[in-house]
């Protein structure tokens, strides 16, 4: 089977919000947008698939998102960018989103503060890499590792020395892939409400050189 990296365009925008569903989800029934936007699943990635063509380039946003396909089908995909622009365009594309979609923005960041407590992102110099996802039939295949090695040779070419990556505490299978790719360890934050809401105690930090 062919496959390929590429960067994420337009017409990616479904799958890009289904990655971002998997990826928030990770071994949980439910992640940040479900709780946020207390929708059902085919609203929530609607929701989703606005963000990934709003204005603000967000971590939402396509033009962040690197995508390997399988036989010229996305398999699996990844958003990389530096962390110092993540809060600001993310804060402004919900804001775009909600008042196309007629949803209250500010109910959305009241629902979603759950996980503000226990959030860890690293360093405003940090290149971030998030939401990572595969189609449950591209598993196995090493695409995600191929994925974090474009994601970490771009993030070297912009001028970056440090990578960070964040993941729900009890996902297993992203420690894993993380610490496979070379990241160890950098911190972590629980907190009661976070964990009686999700199930899982907080978010834990991996981090490493580039």
């Amino acid at each position: 089977m062919a496959e390929f990296i590429r960067q994420g365009r337009a017409d990616d925008a479904a799958f890009i919000a289904y990655t971002v569903l998997l990826a928030q989800r990770g071994p949980r029934p439910l992640g940040w947008f479900d709780f946020a936007l207390d929708q059902a699943e085919p609203q929530v990635l609607d929701f989703l698939a606005k963000l990934a063509v709003a204005t603000p380039r967000s971590w939402y946003h396509v033009s962040q998102f690197l995508i390997a396909e399988v036989d010229g089908r996305p398999a699996a995909a990844l958003c990389a960018m530096p962390s110092r622009e993540t809060r600001d365009t993310m804060r402004a594309a919900i804001e775009e989103v909600a008042i196309s979609t007629g949803v209250s923005a500010a109910d959305i960041f009241t629902r979603g503060a759950y996980a503000r407590p226990c959030w860890v992102q690293g360093g405003e110099a940090d290149w971030l890499i998030e939401h990572v996802a595969s189609r449950p039939a591209a598993h196995g295949r090493g695409l995600v590792q191929a994925l974090i090695a474009q994601a970490l040779s771009a993030g070297r070419a912009a001028g970056f020395s440090r990578a960070s990556i964040t993941f729900v505490i009890g996902n297993v299978a992203a420690e894993r892939c993380y610490a496979k790719a070379g990241f160890t360890f950098a911190e972590e934050k629980r907190d009661r409400g976070f964990e009686a809401l999700t199930g899982s105690p907080g978010f834990r930090r991996f981090a490493r050189a580039i």
